[in-house]
């Protein structure tokens, strides 16, 4: 479910997939939240530059794979490239409320109203409407909210939600693998899929 606390945590993440597919490997060989976090940081499983950093992105990519179940994991590893795209991503979401609330608000209406193209103009009113919105959001600096409206689009093309065509952000909706959707629906996410795909 999609935490109810806004956080600006998200500047400090990367899309980071292949990190996430080596950690969920370690938790599918059943070690033990402090035998993974020992092989990453020793080993530097994550090419992190250095500990403090190794341990950061530890600590993220935790927190996603805490989402999941055992049976999330298997499915995972059943999936193909573009569902384990989702996987990520949808493990983002939920870890991210203004990051949903973008899909959500913006990326879902303009599939709804048949418009291709995510435009800066929309994350910026977007934004401009989150701040009157809420307390904590008014807070963040511009920079914060401008490296965050970054890590959206960065994000968004990594799981090929968005295609970078002609100077364009060309608008790529997902088409669900019927067992992740399934699991999404008895996990009461229909949300995602809806904010996804831009689904009524």
């Amino acid at each position: 479910m999609i935490t109810q606390n806004y956080s600006s945590g998200l500047v400090s993440e990367s899309y980071w997939l292949i990190e996430f597919k080596d950690y969920l490997k370690l938790k599918r060989d059943k070690l033990t939240d402090t035998e993974i976090k020992a092989k990453i940081i020793q080993n530097n499983i994550f090419g992190a530059p250095n500990e403090y950093r190794a341990k950061r992105i530890y600590g993220y990519i935790k927190r996603r794979a805490d989402s999941l179940d055992e049976n999330a994991i298997e499915l995972f590893f059943n999936s193909d490239l573009s569902m384990q795209r989702l996987f990520n991503l949808v493990c983002i979401l939920r870890n991210s409320r203004i990051f949903f609330e973008f899909i959500n608000e913006v990326y879902r209406e303009k599939i709804i109203l048949g418009i291709d193209t995510i435009e800066p103009s929309d994350i910026r009113i977007f934004f401009n409407n989150k701040i009157v919105q809420s307390e904590v959001i008014a807070e963040w600096k511009e920079p914060t909210r401008k490296r965050i409206q970054g890590s959206f689009m960065t994000i968004l093309t990594e799981s090929n939600l968005l295609i970078e065509r002609d100077n364009k952000k060309l608008i790529n909706p997902p088409i669900i693998d019927t067992l992740f959707e399934k699991y999404l629906e008895a996990n009461g996410e229909t949300d995602i899929i809806k904010a996804m795909t831009g689904a009524y």
